[in-house]
């Protein structure tokens, strides 16, 4: 099992390295279109999101959409003590950047306020493949599963909305899951939008 994990991990990094600058930029354009309506982004106003990183769908356009609707947006951060979890921090265009230990651009922590991720309205979430139900195969280092384990254990608890970015081409008829895998409630592509959860 965890073989397949790491083989189709490999295999899709791959194919998503290997897309064009021109093609990265219409998939990110399109995927900002699908998104940019759907009711869920509409009414949240707290947006954690990524820069991407290793061919992940760009979210450029969306960090622009989001600043010209008057959004707050917020980036992960590697949790300095607590091994394996992220922190969002407040991100605009001023806000001092380093490269944590993944040589992944992120907030400079000192000075900055923090929003505890059961606070976020949205979180738009980097991965490698997602399946029609809800399944979610990042990088493998278990950030957002462990930062967002809550919402495992208080389903009742209403939290973030989790929405996976992706290329239409990291959909997979089915993955091997974990159950510490926390599932998606909707993925964005540049095709379309899949809904998992009401």
């Amino acid at each position: 099992m965890m073989q397949d994990r790491k083989t189709l991990r490999r295999q899709i990094r791959l194919r998503r390295r290997s897309l064009t600058a021109r093609q990265q930029r219409h998939a990110a354009q399109s995927l900002c279109r699908n998104l940019r309506s759907h009711l869920w982004f509409r009414q949240a106003q707290h947006i954690a999101l990524y820069l991407p990183n290793d061919g992940e769908i760009d979210t450029s356009p969306l960090i622009k959409l989001c600043r010209s609707l008057g959004k707050q947006l917020y980036l992960p951060v590697l949790h300095p003590i607590r091994h394996n979890r992220l922190w969002f921090t407040p991100y605009d265009t001023d806000t001092p950047m380093r490269r944590n230990c993944y040589r992944i651009l992120e907030p400079v922590l000192q000075g900055q306020p923090r929003r505890p991720a059961h606070a976020l309205d949205l979180v738009l979430m980097p991965l490698v493949a997602f399946s029609a139900d809800g399944g979610r195969m990042g990088m493998g280092g278990g950030y957002y599963d462990r930062s967002f384990a809550f919402k495992l254990r208080a389903k009742a608890l209403k939290g973030p909305r989790l929405i996976g970015l992706a290329h239409d081409f990291q959909r997979q008829p089915q993955l091997p899951l974990e159950p510490w895998d926390v599932p998606l409630d909707g993925v964005a592509t540049d095709s379309r939008i899949y809904r998992i959860s009401c």
